[in-house]
């Protein structure tokens, strides 16, 4: 271990500390606890138990991650399982993010993500790599946000929400449902797709006849008035030689009906 470490920081002796970490004064880091190479912890950073951190990760000012998650009723000796963050993610002031409420899973955060001040990760969640989630936006336990999602501030999102690639949600919506693969969402209860998020499909480096497809396939789905929208997904999906992106788009949409709510990961929940 190298590195710079206050001394007023409280650090477990079981902690595994990585080369070139930085650990800021008054921060916590509790047992069985794995800080990875080029780490950096500012001042009053909480880390809980048995976390696993990968390398070159932010931790700005008093944020608390891996601490026991907020469920009714759970006793605070519960035994609870972990958090695992990825590689290159940027945790800005006052962030939460809990680990799972099962002991032998963990809530997974991947690589080069940026989560904002305020932002609250419920446990079970799954983010992919390359999301950004702007400031004070709160995700439910169990939610899956693939890569590349953008949720611009404020956003809510219900327990057992999917976020497809690459999406995009305007700030104070509250999203309950599903969201497909490169699509603008927004307003609440529900939120409606807007548009293609266009800036997600550069950002995602697709090429103009991919983007051309998903424009058509958006037209398709979304600005037809032939039958119901369900219908026109369906038909699409029967197509031979879909494109890759466009198939994302209609199986997201039909996973989405597996539920009632449509949230499709609804129908494994356990309680």
């Amino acid at each position: 271990m190298s590195g710079k470490i206050h001394p007023s920081a409280v650090i477990d002796p079981s902690v595994r500390i990585g080369q070139d970490v930085e650990i800021g004064p008054h921060c916590v880091v509790d047992a069985g606890t794995t800080i990875g190479d080029g780490c950096q912890l500012d001042a009053n950073v909480v880390i809980g138990p048995r976390v696993r951190i990968g390398r070159n990760n932010l931790f700005y000012a008093q944020c608390a991650v891996g601490r026991p998650p907020q469920l009714l009723g759970m006793r605070r000796d519960a035994p609870v399982g972990t958090l695992q963050i990825g590689d290159n993610n940027v945790i800005r002031e006052q962030v939460t993010i809990h680990p799972s409420i099962y002991p032998d899973r963990a809530t997974c955060i991947g690589h080069g993500n940026l989560l904002m001040v305020g932002v609250h990760i419920g446990h079970d969640c799954v983010l992919e790599d390359k999301i950004v989630i702007s400031n004070y936006s709160q995700i439910s336990g169990h939610c899956h946000i693939e890569t590349g999602v953008w949720l611009s501030g404020m956003v809510a999102v219900h327990q057992f929400v999917t976020f497809g690639k690459w999406c995009y949600a305007a700030g104070f919506s509250g999203i309950n449902h599903d969201v497909p693969p490169f699509v603008i969402v927004s307003g609440h209860y529900p939120p409606e797709v807007r548009a293609v998020n266009k800036r997600g499909l550069h950002r995602a480096g697709l090429d103009a006849q991919q983007q051309k497809n998903i424009m058509e396939a958006f037209r398709r789905i979304y600005r037809s008035n032939d039958g119901v929208l369900i219908e026109r997904v369906r038909a699409l999906a029967a197509e031979d030689g879909l494109d890759e992106n466009v198939r994302a788009m209609v199986e997201a949409i039909l996973r989405s009906t597996q539920h009632r709510f449509g949230r499709h990961l609804e129908a494994y929940r356990e309680h």
